[in-house]
């Protein structure tokens, strides 16, 4: 196996380990390119990858691992998951840095949420049950439930452990693909609450 490329430039200063990254920015021009960073000490930094510096550093999870960040097609925002049951929604404009909305998660597990944007204000966002084999699929902001979507009975797939939405060109109703713990996929038609089609892709669980 090759040895990777050596890297362009190393970030320090988060103090502990990274748990998730995100870039954004890039569409902005050069000196607007950013790097998010969510730590296993609950913070979350914003990395200048001009100057090569943390421009901003986001405590909003108690503590409490990150492990997922996402930035809103609509503007200025970031969405930041966490170990603490919490997914925050950030107002990032003019450097406010302030969290302005946070959902309530019921699973603890490590499967990161996904969203689809669904307008000029509206997105969906699909994350992790109650139930450990469950996804819960809500209309935001306003945090109306869409529908819960649970396995056939005779189906045993264990919890999830990705999940991505998904619309194609073709149709105008929305996709998740969801990779379980026993290594299958799943293709959920959410406006039908059900399984489109399931493949057996690996013997381990699925990554994240």
């Amino acid at each position: 196996m090759a040895a990777p490329p050596d890297p362009q430039f190393v970030l320090r200063g988060t103090q502990s380990a990274v748990h998730a990254l995100h870039f954004c920015g890039g569409a902005q021009g050069r000196e607007h390119q950013r790097l998010l960073s969510g730590s296993l000490s609950g913070l979350v930094h914003i990395w200048s990858l001009q100057t090569r510096r943390a421009i901003a550093t986001l405590d909003g999870h108690g503590g409490q691992c990150v492990i997922w960040l996402q930035t809103l097609p609509q503007g200025p925002q970031l969405l930041s998951q966490g170990r603490d049951l919490k997914l925050c929604l950030w107002d990032l404009a003019e450097g406010r840095n302030a969290v302005v909305d946070s959902v309530d998660l019921e699973s603890v597990g490590f499967c990161r949420g996904s969203i689809l944007a669904r307008g000029q204000q509206r997105w969906m966002l699909a994350v992790p049950g109650r139930g450990s084999d469950e996804i819960q699929i809500l209309e935001m902001p306003s945090k109306t439930s869409v529908c819960t979507l649970k396995p056939e009975a005779d189906a045993k797939p264990g919890m999830p452990m990705c999940l991505e939405l998904r619309q194609t060109d073709s149709s105008p109703r929305p996709r998740l693909l969801a990779g379980y713990e026993d290594g299958s996929v799943a293709l959920w038609d959410v406006s039908e609450r059900k399984v489109c089609s399931r493949i057996a892709c690996h013997t381990e669980p699925e990554g994240l």
